[in-house]
């Protein structure tokens, strides 16, 4: 069956994190400046250690069933330890995560063929993305400050719809919006147990991007295996 579609992850795949996913610490800082400009009396490393509390107790509860609550969740649970009665509606809670996205951003580059690889397909395939991340308006704005954003079809963003890689609910759903099944979709991306196996699952055929060293690799089977975006079009007219 020929190929119709290809669907990608965003981080590490499209686009990489720098410096070894070192944004945490000074995104986290930015994001209290913020909220300590804003009227919240605590020291960092109260604000830091509620802030990985709500953090953990959130994913302790999301993990079972591959959730991924958005981002202001954490912020608001956070302000609530400390006292301060924020919801996730409140405009400094979005406001706190801005922050934290624009830092965050500092620390990302988009992958050198990535762009090239983009527009060579566009029009060929519908493409996609399918990304595990908590703030799903920092990937809009990445991708539309690097002028990606009308290459694809349909974004979906975990934080976005509370479910992240590898639950078959976030590819089905992708796949319901792009209009094709999973044996004509290829999904790409760096991670074996979110990207590869969560896609093959479906019954989506899988390219493995390899950026670094994954002892899961040892045990996953996907369909093809290459090493640089610039591979990808070969690999696809193998299919």
């Amino acid at each position: 069956m020929p190929i119709k579609a290809v669907l990608f992850d965003m981080f590490d795949t499209l686009m990489l994190i720098e410096k070894n996913h070192e944004f945490y610490s000074p995104s986290l800082m930015r994001m209290y400046k913020y909220l300590n400009k804003k009227g919240i009396d605590v020291s960092f490393d109260t604000f830091e250690k509620a802030y990985i509390k709500a953090r953990d107790q959130l994913y302790a509860k999301a993990d079972a069933n591959f959730e991924e609550p958005h981002f202001n969740v954490r912020v608001s649970e956070t302000l609530k330890s400390l006292g301060y009665n924020y919801d996730v509606s409140i405009p400094i809670v979005a406001s706190a995560t801005a922050e934290f996205c624009e830092e965050f951003m500092t620390y990302v580059r988009i992958d050198e063929n990535a762009e090239a690889v983009l527009r060579s397909l566009h029009g060929k395939y519908k493409l996609g993305i399918i990304s595990n991340f908590a703030i799903p308006e920092c990937v809009h704005k990445l991708l539309k400050n690097h002028g990606l954003d009308k290459l694809f079809d349909v974004i979906v963003i975990s934080g976005a719809v509370n479910k992240r890689k590898p639950s078959p609910e976030i590819f089905k759903s992708t796949l319901k919006a792009l209009g094709v099944s999973a044996s004509e979709t290829v999904f790409v991306g760096d991670t074996v147990d979110a990207d590869i196996e969560g896609a093959k699952a479906v019954g989506m055929k899988a390219v493995y991007i390899e950026r670094r060293a994954q002892k899961e690799a040892e045990n996953v089977r996907p369909d093809q295996t290459i090493k640089s975006l610039s591979e990808l079009s070969l690999a696809l007219e193998r299919f």
